[in-house]
């Protein structure tokens, strides 16, 4: 049968708490491992697996993307790559967002007044988004005065 790992050795090699590692095995993220009197025994390879989640969670995939990544067998098939652009793009909307708030935000540091809501061009950003404007069409309206 070879090496096998408790839960507390894959949870020191990984670095990922053993709680966590259970929580993932509900998931069905890690296979049911092996019972030896009671306690959870892990192939070695169950350390790739760890890691395999952790590096997609690190690039921002979800709980339930990671298990849909996963089960896209065989690994060269294309249902990863449908998983990869689907995130990319969701990434990239993320990224475009976060530039339109630093963009407000940095002008908002440049604003002269004291108290940024009696500024002309704050109040009309403040109007756009109760009228549901986007933010950077908000942001837009509000510096083309």
């Amino acid at each position: 049968m070879g090496e096998q790992l408790t839960i507390g050795e894959l949870a020191g090699r990984t670095g990922v708490a053993a709680s966590a590692l259970r929580y993932w095995e509900e998931l069905g993220l890690l296979p049911a491992p092996a019972r030896v009197c009671g306690q959870r025994r892990y192939p070695p390879s169950a350390v790739e697996l760890v890691g395999v989640v952790l590096l997609l969670r690190g690039v921002g995939f979800t709980l339930r993307e990671v298990k849909a990544f996963l089960a896209s067998r065989p690994p060269s098939g294309d249902g990863w790559r449908e998983l990869y652009q689907r995130k990319l793009a969701e990434l990239d909307q993320r990224i475009a967002q976060a530039q339109v708030a630093r963009t407000a935000i940095a002008h908002g540091l440049a604003c002269r007044h004291q108290d940024i809501r009696e500024c002309s061009t704050f109040a009309s950003g403040v109007a756009a988004i109760l009228a549901g404007s986007s933010l950077e069409e908000a942001h837009e309206k509000a510096h083309s005065h």
